[in-house]
């Protein structure tokens, strides 16, 4: 078992991610790979929606490494390709999606779900599979409603199972609501949020500087970038939350 990262916290938006987690869906411990917040400039405001944390299983620096090693975090920041690796790579991967503003099931899930089946059509993978996984991805979420502190939370596995559940903040179950066993739906939820098109370039900046980190054998900070919510880069309407 590879050893432990030893990274920090990251507060975003006035809610704490912790250094590590125990996701639904796994028996593995994750680390905090990075933290942002997912936004919009409004009427010459920047509008916080929701905050974000993506956590790596304890295996996935060194699955990295080769690749990535001696790379700056404004490389990687830079770089679609390593994204691609880090959302396809061989281990697991934990997303908490937690709400600053209120969100109902319905309008979280269509948006999802839409972007999605764009993308999957114009790289040509959209088949009856992706179709089935795209109902069950609404049916789970269509009597959800998701106030302020409240999160959405996925376990990605390598073998292509998406584990979904629902919470508190600071409160991560045991078990998650259900299971959608599609490799492409497990990819393209994190995708949307750090992929080319992501809605939070904020955690793929910290994502970069904290992993870049770990790969150079760093001491791995707090964002303070993040954590105070400086950023203002908005993030493209169209995308999913």
């Amino acid at each position: 078992m590879a050893a432990s990262p030893k990274v920090s916290e990251v507060k975003v938006a006035d809610l704490l991610f912790p250094p590590s987690v125990k996701p639904p869906g796994t028996h593995n411990s994750f680390f905090l790979a990075g933290a942002g917040v997912r936004g919009m400039e409004i009427g010459g405001n920047f509008v916080k929606f929701t905050a974000i944390g993506v956590y790596l299983e304890e295996s996935a620096i060194n699955e990295l490494a080769p690749k990535w090693k001696g790379k700056s975090a404004a490389d990687l920041a830079d770089s679609v390709e390593f994204f691609r690796d880090f959302v396809t790579g061989p281990f697991e991967k934990f997303t908490q999606v937690t709400m600053i503003l209120p969100l109902t099931g319905q309008q979280y899930a269509d948006k999802v779900t839409e972007n999605c089946v764009k993308f999957w059509k114009s790289i040509g993978i959209y088949t009856d599979e992706e179709a089935t996984a795209v109902d069950k991805f609404i049916e789970v979420f269509k009597d959800e409603n998701f106030p302020p502190g409240h999160s959405i939370m996925f376990t990605q596995s390598p073998t292509g199972s998406l584990t979904v559940a629902f919470s508190k903040h600071e409160s991560i179950p045991q078990v998650g609501k259900a299971v959608i066993d599609n490799k492409n739906m497990s990819e393209a939820v994190l995708e949307s949020i750090i992929g080319k098109h992501g809605v939070s370039p904020e955690a793929k900046q910290s994502i970069a500087a904290r992993v870049s980190a770990l790969l150079n054998d760093e001491k791995v900070g707090s964002d303070p970038e993040v954590a105070t919510g400086v950023s203002k880069e908005i993030a493209p309407e169209s995308t999913p939350a």
